[in-house]
């Protein structure tokens, strides 16, 4: 897996620095590659079908549709219904994951698997994500140390939470922390429940507490997959003042609670780009229907 860069931004008068994993490649990138990469690396000689679930529009959907296809193996995934607008009109990650050959199962309970079978826990939150994200940390500490940042806080907003968990916990290990500089801060803020569902995400994977990433909480609740105009408006002006495209789910939640919380920026700061991009294909047409494209 090629280095991902970093670039140097200014948004609200504050310096951030980003993590363009959105760039890893065309198809493969984002948190999604590196949740997936110990499957793509190694060998699984018996294994001729990924097995997997969640909604019909998940990142985590169309990386598997991706992995799939260039391991050779079928992909059958389980959802517990799919709107008939998205049937009759497929779009966004749900029209490219078909596209890859994923088979889809509406209503229907996984059944049971056989050794040929892998399954995938929904979102990638599972043990071997940590193979991708140890090689995410070692690009992040070794970024730190040609800045000469004697500190570094790391944010990225958190579905499953499996990707800030697993950094922070690669910059906790013992050999990490006796290095000079300081090993990075990492937080996080929930968008798919609140801070007691993604403790417990955690906890699925790591018991240690201290392990942990920091999580900061909103000010404001939003639902999950709801449209709100203030992200409409935060990821309009991401893309104008930046000059990157953000997806348009997770990342508005992240820049409004790393906003309001500017002690963050008290040291350098690096703002993960976790990918996602092809979903904002059906987010975007959701929110210009119900404001317009400018706001």
């Amino acid at each position: 897996m090629k280095k991902s860069p970093i670039e140097k931004r200014e948004f609200y008068k504050q310096t951030i620095y980003i993590k363009r994993d959105d760039l890893l490649s065309k198809e493969f990138s984002g948190n999604k590659a590196r949740k997936f990469y110990y499957f793509l690396e190694n060998d699984f000689p018996h294994i001729t079908r990924v097995v997997s679930y969640g909604s019909a529009q998940s990142n985590a959907m169309y990386s598997l549709s991706v992995l799939a296809k260039l391991r050779g193996w079928k992909f059958d995934y389980y959802v517990e219904h799919i709107a008939s607008y998205l049937q009759e009109n497929p779009h966004g990650n749900y029209k490219y994951a078909l596209k890859n050959g994923m088979q889809v199962h509406i209503g229907q309970d996984i059944p049971i698997l056989t050794k040929d079978d892998l399954l995938i826990e929904e979102g990638g939150r599972q043990k071997e994500a940590e193979y991708g994200l140890k090689i995410l940390a070692q690009e992040i500490l070794e970024w730190q140390e040609e800045q000469g940042f004697e500190e570094l806080n790391v944010f990225l907003p958190s579905g499953t939470g499996t990707t800030a968990l697993y950094l922070a916990k690669s910059f906790n290990t013992n050999e990490v922390a006796r290095l000079k500089p300081s090993p990075p801060t990492v937080f996080t803020v929930p968008c798919v429940g609140d801070s007691e569902y993604l403790k417990k995400q955690f906890l699925m994977l790591e018991a240690n507490e201290d392990l942990h990433p920091t999580i900061l909480i909103p000010t404001k609740k939003r639902h999950f997959g709801k449209l709100y105009r203030d992200s409409y408006k935060i990821w309009l002006e991401l893309q104008a003042k930046m000059g990157i495209e953000f997806d348009l789910l997770y990342d508005p939640q992240g820049w409004i609670t790393l906003l309001e919380n500017p002690q963050i920026f008290e040291k350098p700061t690096l703002y993960i780009h976790q990918g996602g991009l092809i979903g904002n294909e059906s987010m975007l047409a959701r929110y210009i229907r119900k404001y317009g494209e400018d706001i």
